[in-house]
């Protein structure tokens, strides 16, 4: 059953906490007295803290920063050059300063912001954090914790899309000043993880809340921690774009590694055997607790766009033969990223789908090698179909943070500081031993781990590989691809890649599928016969023959228009070798700033 989280945490913010805005520059105040009195005690200021929450349910967040501004990468990708609307601009990085969701985002990130500190101050101010009941003390230290870790996400968020930004740090108050000049992003990334340590200690777990992982707690924020100092650590665009990293960036190395590293020692927990049921859950209206999901933003059921543009295509509509509505996926999967899985490894069949749903309710291929689908989630997973004309709004809850990521970067950290060393090695293992069934533990994790432990390089390159693998469809590697400063690398080489496979499926050298050969079996289930190599022929003519990777071949242009133009700009653009990334600052926010902002730079 979908908990009611969602309708206290995201839609039901306190309506005394109503303010309205034109822009985050000019936002009106709430009085003293309101203030005052919100944070008096637990249940208003709950309903406070509630109110920063609120924003995960806009546009901005579901389907743009869950979905939209996170392709594209080597694992995840779409289309811009096809169209000069909003989305597709900023596929293409391309995107100009009128660009509505670029607006859209960043109103709804200093929303976001601005209602965290109006939070963080009234709690700061309330004198209920020292409170002599220790139960009320505690609700209101967490509440703070929750309301700094949202925005230290948001601030994270602002600094990889816009680079350095405005740092709004207090509430709005009458006659204060709002027309802030850009901050260094590195200076925003330092306060917030700092604000972040201070108040981890005095928050409680997920099994202590009564909302469990559907809410922010401290597992969230000391992987948060983490997260933000591997930021704060890795390399970003500067305004004449080159990429670089500061100086001091093994101190955050070693944030990263002590802050995993407590997390993990505090509140370990076996990863789940059943990678599969890790999403399902998500569809299912699952929140288990001390499992691998630390955070999930909680979709009530008519809000959320998971499973409407991210997951599994099903076909529906009102003459459809079935009632789970309409879906589709706006970032398919390239086979590239397919194929780099170990054929044994069972991430791979659930992040890849090579199937949809059509109106007669039954699994079918894709639609040809281009629309791989991000399979961890679909609206025909739901129990209670939403009904056939739905789209928007499946209540599917979108996860945040998962606990092999703690692990992973707790690996990735360890070797920075001190190379491979058995306790890296042993946190990569952890996350390999779900992939494999165990009998084949010996040979795909333990001998797997101890051939790329030859050098902190090569840890470093199956770190890379592994976070692909464990985190496909998850949009997230585009924030890790900025921060290891191989975004425009890695973009060549998919596109060669994409050029090598379909020029072995067209010269017949290659012995990946050029085609592929599906059914329904007896039991109506989807199989594919050859999902790993090419056959000669079928078996017999119950299989339907589709062109996969000979599809990539184009008779006129040698490679289809998508291998060629996706990626293009992301390693040939404005500086070629340098993915620009940044996204020029929307022009409403430029004319509100009576000149304090401006796109100077990045060669906007």
């Amino acid at each position: 059953m979908k908990s009611n989280s969602y309708k206290s945490i995201l839609v039901a913010a306190a309506s005394m906490l109503a303010v309205s805005c034109n822009d985050f520059l000019e936002p009106e105040s709430l009085s003293t007295f309101d203030a005052a009195y919100i944070y008096s005690n637990v249940d208003d200021a709950r309903k406070g803290v509630n109110a920063v929450y609120s924003h995960f349910g806009q546009d901005a967040f579901r389907s743009r920063l869950s979905n939209n501004f996170a392709g594209n990468t080597d694992i995840e990708h779409q289309s811009g050059w096809s169209s000069s609307g909003d989305r597709y601009q900023i596929w293409d990085l391309n995107a100009l300063e009128s660009n509505r969701d670029l607006e859209i985002v960043w109103t709804y990130a200093y929303r976001a912001i601005r209602d965290a500190n109006i939070s963080i101050e009234g709690l700061k101010a309330s004198g209920k954090l020292e409170s002599e009941d220790a139960a009320e003390a505690r609700t209101m230290n967490h509440l703070l914790g929750e309301a700094v870790t949202i925005k230290a996400y948001w601030y994270s968020i602002l600094t990889f899309y816009w680079g350095d930004v405005p740092f709004v740090d207090f509430a709005p108050v009458a006659g204060g000043e709002f027309l802030l000049p850009k901050a260094d992003r590195n200076l925003i990334l330092t306060e917030v993880i700092n604000d972040m340590i201070e108040v981890e200690e005095k928050m409680m777990w997920a099994d202590e809340t009564p909302y469990g992982i559907e809410q922010v707690t401290r597992e969230y924020t000391l992987g948060m921690i983490a997260r933000l100092s591997l930021q704060r650590a890795g390399y970003f665009l500067k305004e004449d774009l080159n990429m670089t990293r500061a100086t001091d960036y093994l101190d955050y190395y070693q944030i990263a590694r002590d802050y995993s590293a407590k997390l993990i020692a505090l509140k370990d927990r076996e990863l789940p055997r059943d990678y599969r049921q890790v999403f399902l859950n998500q569809s299912k209206f699952i929140s288990p607790v001390n499992a691998d999901v630390l955070f999930e933003i909680p979709f009530a059921l008519g809000n959320g766009d998971v499973a409407w543009n991210i997951g599994i295509t099903v076909e529906g509509g009102p003459t459809s033969a079935h009632t789970f509505g309409s879906g589709n996926n706006y970032m398919a999967i390239p086979p590239t990223y397919y194929f780099s899985f170990d054929t044994l490894d069972v991430r791979r069949d659930v992040t890849c789908a090579l199937y949809k749903v059509n109106s007669s309710f039954e699994e079918v291929f894709v639609n040809g090698s281009t629309n791989i689908a991000q399979g961890k989630w679909s609206r025909h997973f739901l129990e209670n179909p939403p009904g056939a004309s739905s789209a928007k709004g499946t209540g599917i809850n979108w996860p945040m943070l998962r606990y092999s990521d703690v692990l992973l970067m707790f690996a990735e950290a360890e070797n920075e500081l001190n190379g491979p060393t058995p306790a890296a090695q042993e946190h990569l293992k952890r996350v390999r031993r779900r992939a494999f069934d165990e009998g084949l533990w010996a040979e795909k994790v333990d001998a797997y781990v101890t051939g790329v432990s030859a050098s902190k390089e090569d840890f470093f390159e199956a770190i890379v590989d592994e976070r692909a693998w464990e985190f496909g469809g998850e949009m997230i590697r585009k924030y890790e691809l900025i921060r290891w400063g191989n975004y425009s690398q890695k973009m060549e080489e998919t596109v060669e890649g994409l050029k090598k496979m379909a020029d072995d499926a067209y010269n017949g050298t290659g012995d990946l599928p050029d085609y592929m050969y599906w059914k329904l079996d007896e039991k109506g289930d989807f199989t594919i016969l050859n999902p790993n190599t090419k056959v000669v022929a079928p078996p017999d003519d119950s299989w339907t023959q589709v062109s996969f990777l000979l599809s990539m071949h184009d008779e006129t242009k040698t490679y289809a228009d998508w291998i060629t133009k996706d990626w293009n700009n992301y390693y040939n653009g404005p500086k070629p070798g340098v993915a620009r990334y940044i996204f020029p600052i929307p022009a409403s926010a430029v004319a509100n700033s009576q000149g304090t902002l401006d796109n100077s730079g990045y060669g906007f």
